[in-house]
């Protein structure tokens, strides 16, 4: 026994990643980087009005909890001790809010997901109150004013949950993205769960000045928010706390990072200009931008990259950020039933090896990067009677690496020297007609690592080279080097083009189709926001009823 525990040589590093669809744990060995054992869980979101994204706070701290223990139960399978576990990261959906009771521990509300549409009126009076010349929000965040970041929807709780009301009333409201909400409730909760978050999440909330790297008064003055309620501001790697319960009792909590930063620093992309795209359940191009905050001409997003240490540097990222990816997928899974499983669509797409000229835009948050157009909704369009469902799970993957090539000619403009490759990873890269495509709609090469969890491994490595736990280096000559798998471009750059160009016509299509925006309160006038198709088929159905009715043929 004790000579197959040998096999695995030095400490070993955890890192919960939580995503939109599902929670992971992942455990790694800090000096090869080789990924150990893991556990999935996935995660129910909750839509109970359209446009309304929700997911049940205490759901996603039970997944968490239960990954850990069936991956400490596997590695015990394996004859790793998981004493040598030193360390646990934490990466996370971003800009997800949650608001909850300090003194029972118990959410005041389901936590309001980043892709939830409810606040758009409250956005679009925000804007009202914003100077053409000085936009403030911006300069001091990096942000557009969207439903997208956190601000707006905890303005939306505070005016329209009146158990969150009378929690900040009676000073008992913690607010926080699921990081802290996760880090508060792992460090013991009600006994002394630590309330902190990292520069990356504070930085997608609106209410944070990514200059001075404090929350700002101006800001939270202007959405409304008391600052009493908002966690403390950390570094992304540093000991927050300790594990107080579970299998893992006892072990620091020393990483923490939004998604799409743990991925950056999971690809290595330490550099000023590299650059990395994440598939997940939306798409996100992170380009290191170094020390300075470069804001783009061209609708991308700029972002807190990482600060690995208290002592340690900021560094920023141009950010461009896709609503619906792998979303697609899981759509056509559970609303359409057109697919069993997600790994099905992969096999529908290769029989038909084309969309034959069917597009589909999943604008079903409107459009993110680089458009920022809450009116747009999904659409799929050059239907004929001839297509049929591989031609739309292929036209999905497809809508996938158009949406990159968008965001990417985006980033080329702005940073002024054009990506040669793409660094790839998320759970759709799995998915080999997928990176094909990529490569051929982008006309470059896309390149993969072999173990494509970097979203974790980034977070493990933050946890694993904080101050007091030391066990993971991140000197260049240190760190691994990992095997990548490439794929090239097949078709010549007039195809790409002309694909490309058709998806722009068919984006454009889907623009404007919600005139007047659903109400917050989900009052009857939600109707105003349908689209017309809707009151004509509805019209036609009670023509068609009363005339059945009266007896009329």
């Amino acid at each position: 026994m004790a000579a197959a525990k040998k096999a695995v040589l030095g400490p070993l590093v955890g890192a919960v990643d939580q995503g939109t669809s599902s929670t992971r744990f992942l455990v790694f060995n800090s000096k090869t980087a080789e990924l150990l054992s893991h556990h999935q869980v996935e995660i129910k979101q909750e839509f109970p009005r359209e446009g309304w994204v929700e997911q049940d706070p205490k759901e996603i701290l039970q997944s968490v909890y239960e990954c850990i223990e069936k991956t400490c139960e596997k590695l015990g399978q394996l004859n790793i001790d998981i004493s040598n576990i030193k360390a646990i990261g934490v990466s996370n959906q971003r800009e997800t809010t949650v608001v909850w009771d300090k003194l029972t521990g118990e959410p005041l509300y389901n936590a309001v997901v980043w892709l939830d549409l409810r606040t758009q009126s409250t956005v679009e009076n925000l804007s009202k109150r914003i100077p053409g010349n000085n936009n403030f929000v911006k300069s001091k965040t990096g942000l557009p004013l969207s439903t997208y970041f956190s601000a707006v929807k905890l303005r939306w709780l505070l005016d329209n949950v009146r158990k969150v009301q009378k929690a900040v009333e009676e000073n008992r409201a913690l607010f926080g993205t699921i990081d802290s909400w996760l880090i508060w409730s792992l460090t013991g909760g009600v006994n002394g769960g630590v309330h902190c978050t990292d520069v990356t999440n504070a930085s997608r909330t609106m209410l944070f000045n990514i200059h001075s790297l404090e929350w700002d008064k101006e800001l939270c003055e202007f959405f409304g928010i008391p600052m009493e309620i908002l966690p403390n501001v950390r570094s992304s790697s540093e000991i927050y706390g300790l594990m107080k319960a579970g299998a893992l009792e006892g072990v620091p909590i020393s990483g923490c990072l939004g998604d799409q930063s743990a991925a950056l620093v999971g690809q290595m992309c330490f550099q000023d200009g590299q650059a990395k795209n994440t598939y997940g359940t939306g798409c996100f191009l992170l380009c290191n931008t170094g020390h300075k905050c470069v804001f783009s001409e061209h609708g991308l997003l700029t972002t807190v990259a990482y600060k690995l240490g208290r002592d340690k540097p900021v560094y920023y990222a141009l950010e461009g950020s896709v609503a619906i990816a792998g979303a697609v997928i899981r759509w056509l899974r559970d609303n359409l039933g057109i697919i069993k499983s997600s790994e099905e669509i992969e096999k529908l797409a290769k029989e038909v090896g084309t969309s034959y000229g069917c597009y589909f835009v999943p604008a079903f948050s409107g459009l993110y990067a680089p458009y920022w157009e809450p009116s747009a909704r999904g659409i799929i369009c050059g239907l004929t009677q001839f297509t049929n469902k591989c031609h739309i799970a292929f036209a999905a993957l497809e809508a996938v690496c158009f949406q990159t090539r968008e965001i990417l000619d985006a980033m080329n403009r702005d940073c002024g020297i054009p990506l040669s490759h793409l660094q790839v990873d998320g759970g759709m890269t799995s998915n080999k007609i997928l990176m094909q495509l990529q490569a051929d709609i982008l006309y470059i090469p896309v390149v993969k690592p072999s173990m494509p969890e970097t979203t974790a491994l980034g977070a493990a490595m933050a946890a694993g080279a904080a101050e007091g736990v030391g066990v993971w280096s991140l000197e260049p000559e240190d760190l691994s080097a990992v095997t990548m798998e490439r794929f090239e471009p097949q078709i010549n750059a007039e195809e790409s083009e002309i694909r490309y160009s058709t998806w722009k016509k068919a984006v454009m299509k889907s623009v404007g189709w919600v005139t007047t925006q659903s109400p917050e309160s989900g009052d009857p006038s939600i109707f105003c926001s349908l689209p017309l198709g809707f009151f004509i088929v509805s019209s036609m159905v009670m023509l068609i009823g009363a005339r059945y009715i009266s007896g009329i043929p």
